[in-house]
């Protein structure tokens, strides 16, 4: 039976939390959603340790675009869920995604979720914030928050560009052009590592830094440099 979403989790040696963030994933995979772990190269048990949990575990070239391609490409449902491998889903995931899509006029051909990023330092709580009222008012949505697309408008914008930073802002910027995105007041749970291994503050600064310099046209593999 064609599964009624698939939900693409591109990895990298994540084999310390890999299986939490399945197992929170299976009963989704009871109600028809697939599960595509989109591996890149690990050099831990990532693989090994997702492959009881997933649907299939596709061996993809390094880089989150790419290995986000490969995912989709193996996928079989019509619509596509893309979740980083540290990042939780509400209980009814499927269904509000499969809702936004159903709405008057046919629904919206992509979306995302509000974001609550998980940590100690209170400032996460007013970057999540910030995050969500920017994605509303730009239209333009993060990796962080669950990106959720049609198979027919993924394939209409050529999929992730196959760029080392700000791929989830270049393919919301395309997607856009099909239509505004479903923004779901439900939130996905992130992990607020990067941010806390930085500095909420550094992070925050070079973030906005990066995203001016790509709206400016510098290449995202310099970007990725900066990031680095």
């Amino acid at each position: 039976m064609k599964p009624v979403l698939s939900i693409v989790i591109p990895a990298l040696n994540e084999a310390a939390a890999i299986e939490a963030t399945l197992q929170a994933l299976q009963p989704l995979r009871t109600r028809g959603v697939e599960l595509v772990l989109a591996d890149g190269g690990s050099s831990d048990t990532t693989a090994a340790q997702a492959r009881p949990w997933v649907d299939s575990v596709v061996d993809a070239p390094r880089g989150r675009a790419l290995q986000m391609n490969a995912g989709a490409a193996q996928a079989r449902a019509d619509v596509l869920l893309f979740l980083h491998a540290d990042t939780r889903l509400p209980p009814l995931a499927d269904v509000l995604v499969l809702q936004s899509m159903q709405g008057p006029g046919g629904g919206a051909c992509w979306g995302r979720f509000d974001v609550r990023i998980e940590g100690r330092p209170w400032m996460l709580r007013v970057v999540a914030w910030l995050m969500n009222l920017r994605s509303r008012l730009s239209g333009i949505a993060t990796g962080d928050q669950a990106i959720f697309v049609t198979r027919a408008a993924f394939e209409r914008v050529g999929g992730f560009p196959a760029q080392p930073l700000m791929e989830d802002i270049e393919i919301s910027r395309r997607l856009k052009r099909l239509g505004p995105p479903a923004c779901l007041n439900a939130r996905v749970y992130t992990s607020g590592r990067r941010w806390e291994q930085r500095g909420v503050w550094r992070t925050i600064v070079l973030m906005w830094c990066l995203r001016w310099r790509y709206w400016r046209g510098e290449s995202p593999a310099r970007l990725a440099e900066a990031y680095r």
